[in-house]
């Protein structure tokens, strides 16, 4: 459908208002959202152009319609389409750009696109789990666990083979060095998730299960790996 064909529904749709809102609001506003009925809709006002939140809601069925209001102010139309049920349980949106109208609009603007032009634009050649890997290793060397072990959960989720991640360790054992590994990196919550992940492999636990353990230890709630 087109924006003209259910435009006319947006004056009866839910509006979500997380301007100033800091740290993670998507679960909850993802919850919302697919207790929407079709043929309904959701309207989200944000003070940059919300980004993070448009691949999940495609995946539950939704168009959407997106309006600049002025420099402090986007709303974005979602209207449900078709009633789905997301295909891919996507982890850890970037919850840290909420932070950045706090300190300038424009800035919000150009963090939340330049996100986005590195994880989802269809220009980039390497693959997506590729790109986590060299993310994670990156936040290593910078001493970016917290980054670090969100880019490990996700890859796995993704789907990556933990032999990936026995190499990945490998690696940093090398490049960082034995002391370094021993005692910031063995210790750390990102070797924790690596070693949850092992382990219940080793047990035969299903990978679903697996995953599903990394989003309950790993996730949000761990403050450890919360970004606020």
């Amino acid at each position: 459908m087109s924006y003209t064909e259910w435009k006319d529904k947006t004056a009866g749709f839910k509006t979500v208002d997380v301007r100033g809102v800091v740290g993670n609001f998507f679960p909850g506003l993802k919850k919302q959202a697919m207790q929407i009925p079709q043929g309904s809709g959701l309207t989200v006002i944000q003070s940059f152009e919300p980004i993070p939140l448009y691949e999940v809601m495609d995946q539950l069925g939704y168009e959407r319609q997106v309006e600049k209001i002025s420099e402090k102010e986007y709303r974005a139309y979602f209207y449900r389409a078709q009633a789905k049920k997301a295909e891919v349980d996507i982890p850890m949106r970037p919850a840290a750009l909420t932070n950045f109208p706090m300190i300038d609009n424009d800035l919000a603007d150009i963090a939340v696109n330049f996100w986005d032009l590195t994880w989802n634009d269809d220009r980039r050649h390497l693959p997506y789990e590729m790109r986590l890997l060299l993310s994670l290793t990156n936040a290593v060397g910078a001493g970016r666990m917290r980054q670090a072990t969100r880019e490990l959960v996700k890859a796995y989720i993704h789907g990556l083979d933990s032999a990936a991640l026995d190499d990945v360790f490998e690696l940093l054992a090398w490049n960082q060095g034995i002391g370094c590994f021993s005692s910031e990196i063995g210790p750390s919550t990102l070797f924790a998730a690596y070693k949850f992940i092992k382990q219940s492999e080793k047990k035969g636990t299903a990978r679903e299960e697996i995953c599903q353990g990394l989003k309950e230890k790993f996730g949000e709630k761990n403050p450890d790996v919360k970004v606020q």
